[in-house]
């Protein structure tokens, strides 16, 4: 493997995780939640983030 492939590759995982991040943010505002904050947890975290989310109760409303 040479340094080429290696920053092809590395630049499909950032490409990735930043779409997922942006999914997450989505899915948090969805649930009442700061989607801002959830895309800066989701970059690191990654899928542990999106599993954390589906599984969390809805925020209750501020009226």
């Amino acid at each position: 493997m040479n340094g080429s492939e290696i920053v092809a590759q590395g630049s499909q995982y950032a490409l990735g995780l930043g779409t997922l991040a942006l999914l997450d943010a989505g899915l948090a505002q969805s649930k009442n939640r700061s989607g801002l904050l959830w895309f800066f947890i989701s970059l690191p975290l990654g899928p542990i983030a999106t599993f954390l989310l589906v599984f969390l109760d809805k925020a209750p409303e501020i009226e």
